[in-house]
């Protein structure tokens, strides 16, 4: 299935920074997994990443550090303990707000 832009939207930053939870990972890499844990519901793109990324680093939430590969540099994404704080409040505010939309909805 789809999901709208507009859905998707308002929660893309907080699936990236869960990604990041786990391990540091670069942006083709988080693309990957978002992909692979959702079961290719969440396919993003590297225009729509990047931003992303930039922005939670402006904000604190995440830092970056090069590493030399043998044939290039990749630039990996830590999450900042700012940024843990900041996630575990966007899953407990998408936990209230998924379980209201299930109830107006009569699925849950």
């Amino acid at each position: 299935m789809q999901i709208s832009k507009e859905l998707l939207k308002g929660s893309t930053a907080a699936l990236v920074m869960s990604v990041l939870a786990d391990e540091d990972m670069y942006g083709y890499k988080i693309i990957r997994e978002l992909e692979v844990r959702s079961e290719k519901v969440f396919c993003l793109k590297e225009g729509t990443l990047y931003p992303i990324l930039h922005s939670l680093e402006d904000a604190g939430y995440l830092e970056s550090y090069w590493v030399d590969m043998q044939t290039k540099k990749r630039k990996y994404y830590h999450i900042t303990r700012k940024g843990k704080t900041m996630l575990k409040e966007k899953k407990e505010e998408f936990e209230v707000y998924s379980t209201a939309v299930g109830k107006v909805f009569g699925i849950a």
